[in-house]
This record gives structure tokens, C-alpha cells and sequence, in this order.
């Protein structure tokens, strides 16, 4: 375990206390005794976690998690507030402030460290996630792809993008971009849910590309009714005289009026049921080559490899 911790308390036998628990638990520990030393060490060592005790000199508690949360080099480092006091005032305080948890002194060395872990274990995953549609990033969609293989578990991984979406930015700016990729993802977990049950999972790459990963006879299910729904909920996201023609004109570089479809779906599908692959790798630049075929059709349309190993 290589994720490090600060404590910064001004009572040096509660840190002592505190630093051996840690480290028996394989964590790596840094040490303040006052707030603006806690600051200062915060921000130049960028641990994974701070234990902040509320009254310390120089600096109490609250405003270091103050300001930890206002310096975009330290907002995102989860705090668990240390308090001698048990009344809900401190406690909202500390939340005020910007702590995800608080403990009460005295507290017991196996409360601590699991309020450690589970704090480490919510920011860990919450880094993993996309801000925008609230979906696993990269790694959470290679460790799945890669786990279910391992497993030996038939898998089609389907990967999926947006046409004309650049398109649409243009025309109606970014914020409403967003919305479009958020309908995206909402319709994209529908139909892993509606198709696949709770062996569906989707992921977010980035951008208007995501990851959908389902048992390989339910793909097709997956990518009809991914497809049928977003074309019937896309136009909402137009002004009315553009879904009306089914188009939008938008000026291109040269400044010449150029016409564009509403956005539409791309979706390359590769399963592992009828080939083998080797690495998860593989199975993902096989989605990726079949999602170039499907971009040659104007529509929303998918491609899936029928192809099977030759023996």
C-alpha cells in the first residue's frame, strides 16, 4: 500500500498514537503540529488523506480545510476532521468547511481505521468516475473488460460515439453539449440494464465516447434499443425549427454554409464468444475498427463481428 496520510494534531502523544495505527495498517504517515504547518505540508506533498484535528495554534482546523478546499492543488484530498467535542455545531462546521467525515475523541483505533479506509475508498472511486455523466473512466473500464476475461467470461464490449456532436457545439455551445452527452449516458444505461440486467456495465472514455459492456447474446438487444431510444429523445435537445428539418446550418471554416443531420450513433461491437483474444486490448481495437464501419452509414447503425476463429 503506497497511499500516504497527514495528521496534523497538536497533541504529539494522539499523533504518536494515531501514526502507529497507521503504519501497522501499511499506510505511509506525515506529521503536522499546527495549522499552518498542516497547510504548507498538505500542499507540497499532496497526500491521499488528512486526519485535521479542530483546535490547533496558528491555524485552527476549519480554516485549513478552508482552504485546502479553495486551492485547486489540494480540493480534491479527502479530510476527516479530529474533535474533542461532540456537539453538532463543530460538526456542521467541519461539513461547512468542506470535510467528508469527523471522528470524536476519544475514539477507538479500529473506528479510525476504518473510517480511514472507507473514506480512501469513496475518493478513490469517485476520482474514477466522469464529473459529467457520473460513469467509470478508463481504468475502471480496462480493469472490467480485463476481469471478465480473466474469468473466462464471454463478453461483447461495445464501443459506441457520437456523430455530428462537433457539430452541434458549434451551433448550440458547449453547456449544451453536455446535455446531450448526458442523455447519451442516461440512454446508454437504460438499455445495459433493459438488455443485459446487472451483467450490463457502462463506462465513460471521454468526450462523446463511451464503453458498454454486456453478455455477447444480448448485443444486439443492447444496441437496438440504445439506438431506437436515443433517435427518439435526441431532437428534444434541438430548437424546434432544427428538429423540424432534421438539420442544423452552421458556417465552416471557409465561411460557407454547410448542412448537418442531427446527431446519430456509432456503435462497434467485438465479442469474445466466437474468437479468442489474448488481451483485453485486442478485444477493445477490434470494437474500435467495427465502430469505423458503422460511421459509414449516415444513420445511427452498429456493426458487429460475426467472424469466428478458423479451425
Amino acid at each position: 500500500m503506497d497511499e500516504m496520510v497527514l495528521i496534523a494534531d497538536d497533541d504529539r502523544d494522539i499523533v504518536r498514537f494515531v501514526e502507529v495505527n497507521l503504519r501497522l495498517e501499511g499506510y505511509e504517515v506525515i506529521t503536522a503540529h499546527d495549522g499552518q504547518d498542516a497547510l504548507v505540508k498538505a500542499l507540497e506533498v499532496q497526500p491521499n488523506l488528512i486526519l485535521l484535528d479542530v483546535m490547533m495554534p496558528l491555524m485552527d482546523g476549519f480554516e485549513v480545510c478552508t482552504k485546502l478546499r479553495d486551492d485547486g492543488r489540494s480540493a480534491h484530498i479527502p479530510v476527516i476532521m479530529l474533535t474533542a467535542k461532540s456537539l453538532s455545531a463543530d460538526k456542521v462546521l467541519g461539513l461547512t468547511a468542506g470535510a467528508d467525515d469527523y471522528i470524536i475523541k476519544p475514539f477507538d483505533p479500529m473506528e479510525l481505521i476504518a473510517r480511514v479506509k472507507t473514506t480512501l475508498r469513496r475518493a478513490s472511486e469517485m476520482r474514477s468516475l466522469s464529473p459529467l455523466t457520473g460513469l467509470p473512466g478508463n481504468n475502471r473500464i480496462e480493469h472490467e473488460i480485463s476481469h471478465r476475461m480473466e474469468l473466462g467470461m464471454p463478453v461483447a464490449v461495445a464501443y459506441a460515439d457520437l456523430d455530428n456532436f462537433k457539430s452541434y457545439n458549434d451551433r448550440y455551445g458547449f453547456l449544451r453539449g453536455d446535455e446531450v452527452i448526458s442523455l447519451f449516458a442516461q440512454v446508454l444505461r437504460r438499455a445495459a440494464l433493459e438488455s443485459a440486467g446487472p451483467e450490463g456495465f457502462v463506462g465513460h472514455i471521454g468526450g462523446d465516447d463511451f464503453v458498454a459492456l454486456v453478455p455477447p447474446e444480448a448485443a444486439e438487444r443492447f444496441a437496438t434499443r440504445l439506438i431506437a431510444d436515443f433517435d427518439a429523445r435526441i431532437p428534444s435537445l434541438y430548437d424546434p425549427e432544427d428538429a423540424v428539418v432534421g438539420a442544423i446550418e452552421i458556417a465552416d471554416r471557409q465561411g460557407q454554409m454547410r448542412r448537418f443531420p442531427i446527431v446519430s450513433v456509432s456503435l462497434g461491437i467485438a465479442s469474445s464468444a466466437r474468437r479468442s483474444f489474448t488481451d483485453h486490448r485486442e478485444l477493445v481495437a477490434t470494437a474500435t475498427e467495427l465502430k469505423s464501419v458503422a460511421k459509414r452509414d449516415p444513420r445511427s447503425s452498429y456493426a458487429l463481428d460475426r467472424r469466428t476463429d478458423a479451425f
